[in-house]
């Protein structure tokens, strides 16, 4: 059976830290792992660290993310650096120090989560009108993360929910894009198509013909979705790469089913050796 391409989700979140320096390292020294997924966001100088929540107070199963509270992008590099990440000795990195830790034998997928406001359109299809002005939104923050990226000597695949992202990337790069999709996969295809995206990334449930596809998750509805992502995407010249799993069971149905990668929480999932929640 195809076994698709491995992404380690934050760095495996479900076995070490998340989007840490110890996490992307431990990620990329595991056997099979094909690429890290990390999130990026500004600290208030402008300089991109690697982050998921809009705000550090957040908890991950009743853990507090951080010890500290407020908009990411409203606080000192200084600050978001001394940081402890989910109770560990490990602080909130720099793009550009995790980016010097690993090997460049793993690719990265850098997903601009956010370029320092709480105005977000995620996951539409924009007009003309919108889309100029959310790629002057984006700009800066995506040319400072193309910035801390320039050193890197590995594949780079870049993705956002967000339409004014991979406008603003587009402009600047020539890097691999993708559309993240949650809820609209017309929206997604339009998105990819717009830009020549090279893969786009659905969730998991979005896949028909799987029995995910009918749970609720965070894709259209807990329905088989109408349009089969797979076969468009690929049909287009695109790679399918789903989000997140966290058993060897889906891994296999979604294998089966044609996609080209797999965002994972645990290691080892392809092999049917991973440790992932109870079920």
């Amino acid at each position: 059976m195809h076994t698709p391409a491995v992404i380690a989700h934050r760095g495996y979140a479900g076995v070490a830290p998340e989007n840490t320096i110890a996490a992307a390292v431990a990620a990329a020294e595991r056997e099979g792992t094909a690429m890290l997924e990390i999130d990026v966001q500004p600290a208030a100088c402008g300089t991109p660290v690697v982050f998921h929540d809009e705000r550090l107070d957040g908890t991950r199963e009743g853990r507090p993310v951080t010890d500290a509270s407020g908009f990411v992008w409203e606080t000192p590099l200084e600050t978001l650096e001394s940081l402890s990440v989910l109770g560990t000795d490990e602080p909130i990195p720099t793009l550009s120090a995790l980016l010097e830790a690993v090997p460049e034998t793993v690719g990265i997928n850098v997903e601009l989560k956010n370029p320092g406001t709480a105005d977000l359109r995620v996951g539409e299809s924009l007009s003309a009108d919108a889309r100029e002005n959310r790629r002057e939104l984006w700009r800066p923050f995506v040319e400072r993360v193309l910035e801390g990226c320039a050193a890197f000597g590995g594949e780079l695949l870049f993705s956002s929910f967000c339409e004014g992202a991979l406008a603003a990337l587009r402009d600047a790069s020539d890097y691999a894009a993708a559309p993240l999709v949650r809820d609209d996969l017309e929206a997604g295809l339009e998105i990819a198509r717009r830009y020549d995206c090279e893969a786009i990334h659905p969730p998991r449930n979005a896949v028909l013909g799987t029995s995910l596809a009918t749970e609720p998750y965070a894709g259209p509805s807990a329905a088989e979705p109408e349009i089969d992502v797979v076969e468009t995407a690929h049909e287009e010249g695109r790679a399918v790469n789903v989000w997140t799993v966290d058993s060897w069971l889906q891994f296999d149905e979604l294998a089966a089913a044609g996609v080209d990668g797999i965002v994972a929480d645990y290691p080892r999932l392809e092999a049917g050796t991973g440790t992932g929640p109870a079920r």
